[in-house]
């Protein structure tokens, strides 16, 4: 699926919730509880997001051209949201990564659900996947 088609796919299941605040949030807990387990070892000082509120490991790597990330939050609500930007990135090309629009939070209200210390932190995860995205971009036209 292109990313495009992965953020449609998630404000149709948001738009399911109604709008209703506490389904959403709760909704967004059970997603980051899907997230597959973070190797505690990549649990670094190093691998932490810089400007989240919570605690926000995160780490990349790249098969056959395309990235694939890890992380884990210490809170249920971060887990979730940096869960929804790997079902978005995961599996992409470096450029569709960087050249990506993020519509989703707009379309579903997230922004009246998770407050601006959040919405700081959700900002610091897409810039550090991105940072990611462009560092294995380089690798690849050194390497190339």
């Amino acid at each position: 699926m292109t990313i495009r088609e992965i953020q449609d796919e998630i404000v149709n299941e948001f738009s399911l919730l109604d709008g209703d605040m506490e389904m959403t949030i709760f909704y967004i807990m059970e997603l980051g509880q899907k997230l597959p387990s973070m190797p505690e070892e990549e649990k670094t000082e190093d691998n932490v997001v810089k400007g989240c509120q919570s605690k926000v490991w995160l780490t990349a790597s790249l098969k056959a051209g395309k990235v694939y990330f890890t992380a884990d939050s210490n809170t249920a609500i971060t887990k979730g949201l940096v869960s929804l930007l790997i079902r978005i990135f995961n599996g992409q090309y470096p450029d569709d990564i960087l050249n990506t629009d993020l519509f989703f939070m707009n379309k579903i209200g997230m922004e009246r659900f998770i407050g601006t210390q959040r919405s700081n932190g959700f900002a610091a995860m897409v810039k550090q996947m991105k940072l990611y995205a462009l560092a294995f971009k380089s690798k690849m036209e050194v390497g190339s």
